[in-house]
């Protein structure tokens, strides 16, 4: 068994859309190389930094990215191995990227209960506290403005239901 730790700088951006991990920054990588009858299995942790702007306000923010995995490269055979060992060596470069890739948020936000922009002015609501409205109402439910619910706790005592179906 042969443990690493190595430092890997990012040639391209991993991730696309909100998030990613730049190009330039490093991977910081805890590898575990051990031997099995069957070929070497392979853990890895990476921890990386991912930039990008929040999917509600729009704000930039800095993510912590963890990822750990664990996969069997396998010695050339007549069986087929998803991930074989060539020339005495393993490629852990898509296994990063795509592990990498995939524990980015799709949406991230900047904290849990970011409010986001007001609709019309497009102004960050956590900066504009009085744009904040505990009474919004969509128009459309305005008929129904004035109901009130009853408050008569007996209300379905007198109800009574029957089965009027037909037999065939």
């Amino acid at each position: 068994m042969h443990e690493r730790h190595l430092d890997i700088v990012v040639p391209d951006d991993l991730g696309a859309g909100l998030v990613a991990v730049k190009a330039g920054s490093t991977l910081s990588t805890e590898l575990r190389l051990e031997a099995m009858h069957e070929g070497i299995l392979v853990s890895i942790e990476v921890y990386a930094r991912a930039l990008g702007e929040c999917g509600r306000c729009l704000k930039d923010i800095d993510l912590p990215v963890r990822v750990q995995f664990a996969e069997l490269f396998g010695y050339p055979q007549e069986e087929a191995f998803e991930f074989e060992i060539l020339d005495d060596h393993v490629d852990l470069e898509s296994l990063i990227r795509d592990a990498v890739v995939l524990a980015l948020p799709f949406q991230p936000v900047c904290r849990r209960d970011c409010p986001g922009l007001d609709s019309e002015t497009g102004q960050p609501l956590a900066e504009l506290p009085e744009l904040v409205s505990d009474e919004r109402y969509d128009p459309r439910w305005s008929a129904l403005a004035g109901f009130t619910a009853s408050t008569d706790k007996d209300m379905g005592a007198d109800i009574h239901v029957s089965d009027s179906r037909e037999e065939k």
